[in-house]
């Protein structure tokens, strides 16, 4: 079973390749000739969401630098210790909704902390793939398109992180 997910894995994506190829073709499109033009389009875009990024980028570290995030995070502890949640888990859950490499590096340096085996690193773990990097992605996704009225965006994403990490730490509790 596992060298049969393992030799999809590997031709999956050569195969999708050839398939659009082909399908393209059949539907008489210039395969080579749109995806130059779509290769053209990308430093633009890369120029258009640069200052958005850049912005995420300094506000977190400013965020970080100021020593702001280390209260942000102790009075969540301090709220949710009724939950026994580790503290490390506390500050996963803050950082992945702002960066996703931040919470890489976050996640790791629990894992050399903490242990491979430990509830802080599951936990973490698992809040890593149930929350998404909502402001990275609002950065990106709003500044290609330049929409800067974003209503009730933010918030419903945050609220969807917020289930995401409440989820994630009663599956983490429950399986481990």
């Amino acid at each position: 079973m596992i060298r049969a997910v393992e030799a999809i894995s590997l031709l999956i994506i050569p195969l999708f390749i050839l398939f659009t190829v082909w399908y393209g073709t059949f539907k008489k499109v210039r395969v080579y000739d749109s995806f130059v033009a779509g290769a053209k389009e990308g430093p633009a875009i890369i120029l258009k969401i640069f200052p958005y990024l850049l912005t995420i980028f300094m506000a977190i570290k400013g965020f970080q630098a100021s020593g702001a995030f280390d209260y942000v995070r102790d009075a969540f502890y301090g709220v949710f210790a009724f939950l026994d949640l580790p503290i490390e888990a506390v500050s996963m859950s803050i950082f992945k909704p702002l960066s996703g490499s931040a919470s890489t590096a976050l996640f790791t340096d629990i894992v050399q902390t903490s242990g491979t085996d430990s509830m802080a690193t599951r936990m973490s773990a698992v809040i890593m793939g149930s929350a998404e990097t909502t402001f990275y992605v609002l950065a990106v996704y709003l500044g290609a398109v330049n929409i800067r009225k974003t209503r009730y965006l933010v918030p419903v994403c945050l609220v969807a992180d917020l289930i995401g990490i409440v989820v994630a730490v009663c599956v983490a509790r429950y399986f481990f």
